[in-house]
């Protein structure tokens, strides 16, 4: 159970991360590239890492329960 909270919490803490970047990196452009569009990246991923935490952590009590 520990993992799957784990997953939830960095998922979550991914999704923090790219939103701080699409909110305040939206002036900032970089040689390479631009914050806001890595915001927004961010932001996918650790939403899908979150519903994937939450589905572990969902499964793992249907499974505890059977």
């Amino acid at each position: 159970m520990g993992s799957a909270r784990k997953t939830l919490l960095t998922g979550l803490a991914t999704f923090v991360a790219g939103l701080a970047l699409w909110l305040f990196g939206l002036d900032v452009e970089i040689v390479v590239f631009t914050p806001s569009k890595i915001g927004v990246i961010l932001m996918v991923v650790g939403g899908l890492e979150t519903l994937w935490g939450v589905y572990k952590i969902v499964r793992g009590e249907e499974a505890e329960r059977a």
